[in-house]
């Protein structure tokens, strides 16, 4: 798949209930410290460019340091809405709006606050036979779920905005 990051090859998993796609750029099998993202779906971000949210710019980015580095890998999660889904997101808006953060805008409409799970990243990282990798996140759920799957965490890079 061309993009305007550069080529990545596109392999699609699927559990029997959900997709996940996983976006790799140059050598990964066998490797250490592999560049990745997991990132959750995002209907405002990805499809409607909102400005309300800044899931592109963090999918923007992270295929951008990939690209630099010339290797590396998104696992792209269908998670919308933090796990919740689009109707929690659509419900949550007005509390957003209000100053409150997504997290407890969601548990304000009656949603857990992160309902995902990352657990198929690791399947998919242990897929691609990766030995390593340094992740795009701040979340230390993703690394703990990564560490949790035998996919160890040399590296942690935030993603600035």
């Amino acid at each position: 798949m061309k993009t305007k990051y550069g080529e990545f090859k596109e392999v699609l998993f699927y559990d029997g209930q959900k997709e996940s796609i996983a976006m790799i750029m140059g050598t990964v099998e066998n490797t250490d410290d592999v560049l990745c993202r997991v990132h959750s779906s995002c209907v405002f971000g990805h499809y409607f460019n909102s400005i309300e949210c800044d899931c592109q710019e963090q999918m923007d980015i992270s295929q951008q340091l990939i690209e630099r580095e010339g290797k590396g890998i998104i696992v792209l999660l269908d998670q919308e809405g933090k796990g919740n889904g689009h109707f929690a997101l659509l419900n949550s808006v007005a509390h957003k709006r209000k100053g409150v953060s997504q997290a407890d805008a969601y548990e304000a409409v009656g949603f857990k606050k992160d309902a995902r799970d990352f657990s198929a990243a690791g399947k998919i990282l242990q897929h691609l036979s990766v030995n390593s990798i340094r992740m795009l996140t701040d979340n230390e759920a993703k690394m703990k779920t990564m560490e949790a799957c035998g996919i160890p965490v040399t590296g942690i890079q935030q993603i600035t905005l």
